[in-house]
């Protein structure tokens, strides 16, 4: 049978948090999307994560997917992708910070009129500190100045699986997150935004707020202006 929805949990070195953030969604997910497949990918951890992860998956739909090194977020979204069987795809990060809830909020969102494809989430409140402010600052900024698009999409989306194309979705880190919104809109996809809180990690730190991240996100915004002129070339 297949699944009312398929949820990728994305952890990298998440032993810790996985237990409470999966035992969470297991009890939200049962009383609002019952049959939902969770799909842990271990992006490379160097602790017990997929190990912890099979332990809670045991009995429930779903599957724990480690890569043998750490490849990104990106290469995470596309590796739980390929491998869910539901129409629908969204994903949460290992860490607890996105409450299931958003969940709900984001199916509600897709239903409330004709049914949208893809469904973006911006955050109530998010307090990292002012280094990831600075850089999120940044990535917009270069997003406005090499593409002309206002990004509002800062967490998790839903979307139709069979729009979302591994192929075609070239990066393997967390720009594809800004890569797809791009494209949805270059597409003409029935979009909508939500508003979803976001509250503080449950341990560890933060893997994704480092200096360099610019830096990188420039590189694969030019990199992405190129790929979209070949394509419209090879269209004509």
């Amino acid at each position: 049978m297949t699944p009312p929805l398929s949820v990728a949990i994305l952890a990298y070195d998440e032993e810790e948090n996985l237990p409470s953030v999966l035992a969470e969604l297991f009890a939200y997910l049962d009383e609002v999307v019952p049959g939902a497949e969770v799909i842990v990918i271990d992006d490379g951890s160097s602790d017990d994560t997929a190990r912890v992860a099979e332990r809670c998956l045991e009995g429930r739909p779903g599957r724990v997917i480690r890569h043998p090194q750490n490849r990104g977020m990106g290469a995470g979204l596309k590796t739980a992708a390929t491998a869910a069987r539901s129409d629908w795809f969204t994903f949460l990060p290992a860490d607890g910070q996105i409450p299931p809830e958003a969940v709900g909020t984001l199916l509600a969102a897709r239903d409330d009129g004709p049914t949208a494809d893809l469904v973006l989430s911006v955050y109530d409140h998010r307090d990292d500190g002012k280094l990831r402010k600075v850089l999120s600052w940044g990535v917009r900024t270069l997003i406005r100045a090499v593409h002309g698009v206002r990004m509002r999409s800062d967490g998790p989306y839903l979307i139709r699986r069979r729009l979302f194309d591994p192929e075609q979705l070239a990066p393997n880190t967390f720009f594809l997150n800004f890569e797809l919104p791009i494209r949805a809109g270059a597409a003409d996809l029935r979009t909508r935004t939500v508003t979803i809180p976001c509250r503080p990690r449950l341990a560890g730190v933060s893997k994704t707020a480092r200096p360099g991240r610019a830096l990188g996100v420039a590189k694969d915004l030019l990199a992405m202006r190129r790929r979209r002129i070949r394509e419209t070339l090879d269209h004509w």
